[in-house]
């Protein structure tokens, strides 16, 4: 593993923080995606941890891909670029794990579409999103073109891929893009406040989870059978067991989960 992706867990809160740490502005290399590939890795085979928050560190998220290393692309070795990016951000995407992403400054271009692979997008004050990479002649790469569409709605979603121009956290929350604002001195312990709650939470959220995703992209009669086969697996878990009979002797809301 190397030095742009850092990796810290919180054991009692069940939570890990993968901080991109590339400074000044995070710019997404092929080191990084590298680095955060073998951090997302790490994090999918530890079941200690329940939820994960992904931050760029308390000034930037990520200002996009290193564009330094576009000069040298042609077609084969852009789709090389291209699909080894998505290869990545589908990977942290369809983590176990619930997943928040926290927002500071700049989330541009490739940093945009990293943030759109959380669950959850807390932001700052002070954030700005966008998909600039048409002013360059190019359109998104990893996912910009796709995963912006399902958030926010196809005509919007055009209109920003068209026109590459910055969104801010205001407008970000209006149109579905970030899930809350806060001050940009608390987002993080935000993020990590959110990610807790769901830390501390059934096993059955990695069912539910599994379930949605899986189902997203499948007719309704194909997506139900999916529920079905996550909703059967819930039965095996001690969290279950747990909640019925919490259920059955104290009400709703009243069990404390394993995780497991």
């Amino acid at each position: 593993m190397g030095d742009l992706v850092k990796l810290e867990i919180d054991k009692e809160k069940r939570v890990a923080t993968v901080r991109l740490d590339r400074p000044p502005m995070n710019a997404i290399s092929a080191a990084l995606v590298a680095d955060l590939g073998a951090v997302i890795t790490e994090v999918a085979a530890n079941d200690d941890v329940r939820s994960v928050v992904l931050w760029g560190g308390p000034d930037i998220f990520a200002a996009g891909a290193d564009i330094k290393e576009f000069p040298e692309l042609d077609h084969d070795s852009a789709l090389e670029l291209s699909t080894r990016l998505n290869r990545t951000f589908l990977a942290f995407e369809n983590l176990p794990q619930i997943t928040v992403a926290a927002v500071n400054g700049y989330a541009l271009g490739g940093g945009c579409e990293l943030a759109m692979t959380a669950e959850f997008r807390i932001v700052g004050d002070d954030a700005v999103f966008g998909q600039p990479e048409i002013l360059l002649g190019l359109i998104p790469g990893a996912g910009g073109t796709q995963r912006l569409s399902r958030l926010v709605g196809i005509t919007k979603a055009k209109e920003l891929n068209y026109s590459g121009r910055m969104v801010k956290a205001p407008e970000a929350l209006e149109i579905g893009l970030a899930s809350a604002v806060h001050p940009a001195e608390d987002v993080y312990d935000a993020a990590v406040e959110l990610a807790a709650g769901y830390a501390a939470g059934p096993a059955a959220l990695q069912m539910a989870k599994a379930a949605m995703m899986r189902g997203l992209h499948l007719p309704l009669d194909a997506a139900v059978k999916v529920e079905a086969e996550e909703f059967a697996k819930c039965f095996a878990t001690d969290d279950c067991a747990i909640g019925v009979e919490s259920f059955i002797e104290h009400g709703p809301g009243k069990a404390t989960f394993t995780g497991r």
